[in-house]
């Protein structure tokens, strides 16, 4: 799903809204599909991204069509990355601070990156305790 907001709770309110529609019926099939996680956030200058996981077993061929033309369905290509973990609730400024902290450490031990760095979320808002948060980011494998 992609937007035009630049906050991650703004993104993580309009996009859950519409990805969760999707996965709970919100389709050509009106079939329910299992939630998984992570969910995926990334902002970026020209467009902002939310993402789900689907289960394995589905493909591209097999997954009915969203009803709403804002949810798109997509193949992600493997890739190496590199993760920062946090726990609690992330807000906006956390996420920022571990971006800042993860893109220090790269630098630090000379590894390249590539695009933006997301916001991976674990947790279902009801959990309170045990929250699981990262933060990732392509790196250049060839090059380590």
């Amino acid at each position: 799903m992609s937007s035009s907001t630049k906050s991650f709770k703004a993104l993580g309110s309009e996009g859950f809204r519409k990805l969760a529609g999707y996965i709970f019926g919100a389709n050509q099939d009106n079939k329910s599909i299992a939630m998984t996680s992570p969910v995926s956030m990334s902002i970026e200058d020209t467009a902002s991204t939310m993402s789900f996981v689907m289960p394995s077993g589905y493909t591209l061929d097999n997954l009915p069509k969203p009803n709403d033309d804002a949810v798109k369905l997509s193949m992600s290509n493997e890739e190496y990355v590199a993760v920062i973990s946090f726990g609690g609730f992330a807000s906006d400024e956390d996420i920022q601070s571990y971006t800042e902290a993860l893109k220090e450490i790269l630098i630090k031990n000379n590894i390249s990156y590539l695009g933006s760095f997301k916001y991976l979320g674990y947790n279902p808002p009801y959990q309170l305790v045990d929250r699981r948060n990262e933060i990732v980011v392509r790196i250049q494998w060839d090059k380590i």
